[in-house]
């Protein structure tokens, strides 16, 4: 079974939109939003996946069978499918036989993970993209909880890899920098994205944040879905 984050009136939160950030920004994807996370960062924009002492679990959660997880993807007629939370590969042993077998109808997957978990070889062997979000000092989680060398090495080794920052003030541009050289992150897999539910936060942030990557080398990457829908849940 899959537990799976609902959208309102309780259907399962799997829909067919644009992808907001990113590599592929704009590229019309289905969305499968699994719940449940291992990180707490305080400006999270989907709490409802995973702090239970602000949402209740049995109004956000569902436990889905693959089978009809599988039938609602399919009823889109879009093979490009971002598995997304929360924290997807917590349940990454439950989503592995699904994932392959949509591979074999030609689908190709991202999966935004925070870094934190290595993926089993069977997600390695089938994910197209990874788009991994280490999360920095300003989300509010401690450092132990989430920088894991070992995993983050691992990314860096995978070239369909990319390192995807959330920025709120330029603190953080000194951290991912940090980072960089840490890990040994390849500049042209990082991107940055300022942070922002809002569109006047975005454009905000935007400026200094785009010039920063022209600086470093890194992309930038806007977000699409707040500056067409505002933050809109299931969009």
């Amino acid at each position: 079974m899959l537990r799976v984050s609902k959208r309102a009136g309780g259907a399962p939160e799997i829909f067919h939109s644009l992808q907001g950030e990113g590599l592929n920004i704009g590229a019309p994807s289905v969305f499968l939003r699994l719940a449940l996370c291992n990180l707490t960062c305080n400006w999270c924009d989907t709490k409802y996946t995973w702090d239970w002492r602000n949402f209740n679990y049995k109004n956000e959660v569902a436990s889905l069978d693959a089978g009809l997880v599988r039938d609602v993807i399919l009823r889109f007629g879009c093979p490009h499918l971002i598995i997304t939370g929360g924290e997807p590969l917590l349940q990454q042993k439950e989503i592995a036989p699904l994932v392959a077998e949509l591979k074999d109808e030609g689908f190709y997957f991202e999966v935004e993970t925070n870094g934190t978990i290595a993926p089993i070889q069977e997600m390695a062997r089938d994910i197209d993209q990874w788009n991994v979000s280490p999360k920095l000092a300003t989300s509010g989680t401690l450092a132990g909880k989430r920088e894991v060398p070992r995993v983050l090495e691992a990314f860096r080794d995978m070239a369909c890899a990319y390192f995807k920052f959330v920025v709120v003030d330029p603190s953080d541009v000194e951290e991912v920098c940090r980072l960089r050289d840490r890990y040994r992150l390849p500049a042209d897999r990082i991107i940055l994205l300022p942070e922002g539910t809002t569109v006047a936060a975005l454009q905000c942030r935007s400026g200094w944040v785009s010039e920063v990557c022209v600086r470093e080398g890194f992309r930038f990457s806007t977000r699409l879905h707040i500056l067409l829908w505002g933050d809109e849940r299931g969009r």
